[in-house]
């Protein structure tokens, strides 16, 4: 597999000195009606007009003569080469793909939308240029096909794979990690080089999100319940704890279930507690 190989053309100044003193030549002898020298002046004027080009910075022009690569130009300026060279433009500056948003199914099968941002440059424009068909397209098939590999390599949550340590709205920096070396290996082929590659959007789809949400806010209440209850035990342990060793009174095993039945019921429920005075014996 042949590689890029990059050349330095002429000074295209130097040519543009001969070729304005071709031109003046010609003007003189058309003036002078000199036929003979002017045929030889105009085919060596039009042979060296479309040997000049220009490179911008971060740019580069790849130079192939009937059909076979002769190199390519990175150095920015003012140059000529072979009339004869085709000349193709290759930028080589950064560029953003922020994909589609596109539906594929997790790991464990839920539909969700998901999209990439990338961030790639050309670093071979040999194989930008002749081992693929429109690099710039091929960059965009590629990535989609990584986006939905990935997709499915990761659930989108552990709600149903609580064994997962990674899913896609967790772990996104092992994510974007995996991500980026995959559409690595894919563009390699295409002389690309990548910058940077990060799930940009990601989300259920409609079709089940609303019913995703409920989840999340049933598991989201059921942990706060959890939590409440933890500290209702110890607060009622304490109780408890401090009424004996004070001494302040003396509590049969009926009444203890009573009262932390009743402490457990003003602790743990979602509105005030209503207070009910008491106004004949603790038996009462």
């Amino acid at each position: 597999m042949k590689t890029e190989k990059t050349t330095k053309p002429s000074s295209g100044y130097t040519m543009l000195i001969v070729f304005l003193v071709l031109l003046a030549a010609t003007l003189t002898t058309i003036i002078k009606l000199e036929l003979y020298p002017l045929i030889i002046a105009i085919p060596f004027i039009l042979a060296i007009l479309p040997g000049f080009f220009i490179v911008n910075p971060n740019g580069s022009k790849v130079l192939v003569l009937f059909g076979a690569y002769k190199g390519t130009v990175k150095d920015n300026g003012f140059f000529w080469a072979n009339p004869f060279y085709t000349k193709t433009r290759i930028s080589l500056r950064a560029r953003n793909f922020d994909s589609d948003k596109v539906k594929v199914n997790d790991k464990i099968g839920n539909p969700i939308l998901i999209n990439v941002i990338l961030v790639w440059k050309v670093k071979d424009t040999y194989k930008a240029a002749f081992e693929v068909d429109h690099y710039e397209e091929f960059v965009r098939v590629q990535t989609d096909a990584a986006v939905r590999k990935l997709a499915g390599s990761y659930p989108y949550d552990n709600f149903d794979d609580e064994q997962a340590e990674v899913t896609l709205r967790s772990g996104m920096h092992e994510v974007n990690e995996a991500l980026e070396e995959e559409i690595t290996e894919r563009l390699a082929i295409a002389g690309i080089e990548v910058t940077e590659a990060r799930i940009g959007y990601l989300a259920y789809a409609p079709e089940i999100a609303g019913s995703m949400l409920k989840r999340q806010q049933a598991v989201a209440i059921v942990a706060a319940r959890k939590k409440i209850v933890e500290g209702a035990v110890g607060m009622v342990e304490d109780a408890l704890t401090r009424l004996s060793e004070d001494e302040i009174i003396e509590f049969d095993e009926h009444q203890k279930a009573s009262m932390v039945s009743n402490l457990m019921v003003v602790l743990c429920g979602d509105k005030e507690a209503t207070p009910v005075i008491n106004t004949g014996t603790l038996h009462n």
